[in-house]
């Protein structure tokens, strides 16, 4: 029997797949469970009709990231940081404070948890801040931290 897999099932397929099974198997396990349904053509169509509508979103989504990042690229925030003895940075910038700052002079909402910071900044100057937005597409946020 031929069923369209609506979760992935392990050893069995990912969710959207069409996979042959043994009779019992789908009606003992995959039908009852809603892991699947059997592979009629109004269920195919459906299961095509689902992809066609994800794959639309995802360009979308795509599109918009790409917009986005290159609103990203022209924008820079300032940051100001006390400074020590001989004009050493004092502390550091974490990717909340830039987050906050980007908020505040922007009014562009960036979720910290996107911003690739490997360790916080800890020197005066510009700095280019990557954000993931997108699988495929990453902006560089220009910052600049001074001497308070």
């Amino acid at each position: 029997m031929e069923i369209v897999l609506l979760e992935d099932v392990k050893a069995l397929g990912k969710k959207g797949q069409i996979v042959k099974v043994n009779d019992g198997y789908a009606r003992n396990f995959i039908l009852p469970k809603k892991l699947g349904v059997e592979a009629t053509s109004k269920n195919l169509n459906d299961l095509k009709l689902q992809k066609a509508n994800a794959d639309k979103l995802a360009a979308e989504q795509l599109a918009e990231a790409k917009a986005l990042a290159e609103r990203i690229g022209a924008m820079s925030v300032t940051l100001k940081m006390k400074a020590g003895e001989g004009g050493k940075a004092f502390g550091s910038v974490s990717s909340k404070e830039i987050a906050a700052a980007a908020a505040e002079q922007v009014g562009l909402e960036i979720d910290k948890k996107k911003m690739v910071l490997p360790e916080p900044i800890r020197t005066f100057g510009t700095h280019e801040v990557p954000i993931k937005l997108h699988k495929e597409v990453t902006a560089k946020l220009a910052v600049k931290v001074t001497e308070a």
